[in-house]
This record gives C-alpha cells, structure tokens and sequence, in this order.
C-alpha cells in the first residue's frame, strides 16, 4: 500500500494548483480548468517548483487521479444515450472516432514516432482526452515521459478545437443545434471541452454535444482492448519465433480502472440511480482530472517538450484538420 506522508507533498501541490484553476477558470470560463491547470503546471513545474520532495506525490496523482477520474465517468453515462440521438448518430461517433484513429497510427509512423505516443494520440483524440490516455497507456506499456507529452498536447488541440468549432459548426450547419452539437461532440477531446464549446453556442447545443460525447466515452473499452491487442501482436511480430512474451504481458487484460468504468455504466444503465450520484460522480471525477492534469503540469519537462515542438504541431494540428473535415462530411451524409 502506498505511504500517505511521502506523497502528500506533490499531491497537496497538485490540489492547490487545480483550486486555482478553477477559480481562474470563472474569469476565463473559455478555457476551462483542466487547460488552465495543465498550463499553470508546466509553468510553475519549470521555474519555481522543482522540489524532489514534491516527485512522489506528482506521480501518484496523475496515474492515481486519471484512474479514479475514469471509474467515475461510468457512473455519469449510459447506453441509453445512442437512443437519444438515433442509430445515425451512433454510426456518425463510430465512423469518426475510426477516421480519427486510423489517422493518428498513419500520421504518427509518416513522422517515425514511436508505438506508444501514435497509439495515445489516436486513442485520446478519439475517445476522451485525459481519461482515454490515461486508460490506454498501461496496456501498450508506454513510457511515462510519452504520457505526459501526448496528454499536454491533445489537450492544447482540444483547446484551440474547443475555441474554433462553434464558428466552424455555425458556418457549415447554419442554426441547427443537433448538427452543431454532433461536430463539438464528435471531435473535441475532453468532457470538459466540449461542454465549454458548446456553451458558447446555446443550451440546446449543449445537450446534444454532451450526448455525442457521451457515445464515444462508451466505446473506450472497445479502444483499449484493440490497442492492447495491437501492442501485443508488435511484441510478438518483434520476438518473431520466440513464444515468450518479454514485458509485462498487460496487453491482454483491460485495466482495473476500465473495468470498473464498464461496470458502472452497465449499472447506471441497468438500473435508475438517484440523480445525485450521476451529479456526484461528475464532480469527484472532474476534480480528480484537473487534479492529475496539474501534477502532469508539474512533471513535465518543458525543454524536452520544445525539442519535439515542431514536430508535435504538426501531428497535432495534422490530426485536429482530419478531425474537422471528416465530422463535416459525416454530418452531411448521416444526420444532414
């Protein structure tokens, strides 16, 4: 079991941090507070905030937090939003998020990125930001290092897709508040994103956004279990004839914390809980995120990150380009 004392430093930090993103987050609602804290983060991690002391705790909370962020979501979604907006709609998130991550793995080897950063990108564009990353990279085995930069760049992505796509949306769809909700909840990255996306349009693109997020929230036990399995058949392509598996072999199993997300939205799909644990759930998990995504801040090495910044665009803003384009032409194929 981990000791308490040794983490509680960078884990009080990363809460401290998260606070005040979300009270800046009030002055700038536009960003949101898991942008501000990411970026509150990297700043204060890279100048002021260099304690070892703090180590243990950044560490705990992001791979902890991201965990329980993750279990909560379930009980916060069910199955029984893909009736809420049709079977189209339903082919629409799974036609997208497809594109999205086929394009990722493609992108990111034209580029020679490594296994583990194309399949994060690709999994956290797709899904959910965050909380897909942070579902994903156990079962490929990813290097801690890759996390954190891949988490730190899809959510920049999200948030200049966040700042763009109600003009886009409006432009290519006129007034229509289904279709706008579809483009914003179809693409951006994180709950939280879509959410202040879509406020910037009105309440009823709101809720439609919400739902189409939602959709593609339900398939990340779908994405973790085909990227398991595709970082497995690597292992095995790279051993070629030897039978043993070197590694940790966690490609064939869905982490606790997946499993539990699964579990729980079969629950709340199951049975009608009271709308306060839905509401709860959302909170914890939201304050969890932002705190994780603080720590991230905290740990990542900016220098390291710079290096790779050219780069870095190119594949983002690459991704987030496919990303707009094919919701556009799915919108007008399938809920047009």
């Amino acid at each position: 079991m981990t000791k308490i004392k040794p983490i509680l430093p960078g884990l009080i930090t990363s809460f401290i941090i998260a606070v005040i993103s979300q009270i800046l987050a009030l002055f700038i609602p536009n960003l949101g507070g898991a942008t501000i804290a990411i970026i509150v983060g990297i700043i204060l991690g890279n100048t002021i905030i260099k304690q070892p002391i703090l180590n243990r705790g950044t560490h705990y909370s992001e791979k902890a937090l991201l965990e329980y962020s993750v279990v909560l979501l379930g009980l916060t979604i069910s199955f029984q939003t893909i009736t809420k907006v049709g079977w189209t709609g339903f082919l629409f998130v799974v036609i997208q998020m497809a594109i999205t991550i086929i394009s990722a793995i493609l992108i990111g080897k034209m580029l020679h990125f490594k296994e583990g950063v194309y399949l994060l990108m690709a999994g956290g564009n797709a899904v959910c930001g965050s909380s897909a990353i942070a579902s994903i990279a156990p079962v490929i085995d990813a290097d801690d290092d890759d996390k954190e930069m891949v988490i730190t760049l899809v959510n920049l992505v999200g948030t200049v897709l966040m700042l763009a796509l109600p003009i886009i949306s409006t432009i290519a769809f006129g007034g229509s508040d289904l279709l706008r909700g579809a483009m914003i909840g179809g693409t951006i990255q994180s709950v939280g994103q879509v959410i202040a996306s879509a406020s910037m349009v009105n309440p009823m693109t709101v809720d439609f956004a919400t739902l189409f997020k939602i959709m593609r929230i339900m398939l990340l036990v779908v994405v973790v279990f085909i990227f398991g399995r595709m970082h497995q058949k690597t292992i095995q392509n790279e051993l070629e004839a030897d039978t043993e598996i070197s590694g940790n072999g966690r490609g064939n199993v869905l982490p606790w914390y997946v499993v539990g997300f699964l579990v729980f939205c079969i629950l709340n799909s199951l049975v009608h809980l009271p709308s306060f644990v839905g509401a709860t759930a959302h909170i914890l998990s939201s304050w969890c995120e932002i705190t994780a995504l603080a720590a991230i801040g905290l740990r990542l090495n900016l220098k390291a990150f710079l290096q790779s910044g050219k780069k870095f665009a190119i594949y983002g803003g690459s991704i987030g380009l496919v990303q707009i384009v094919c919701s556009i032409v799915l919108i007008f194929l399938l809920l047009k």
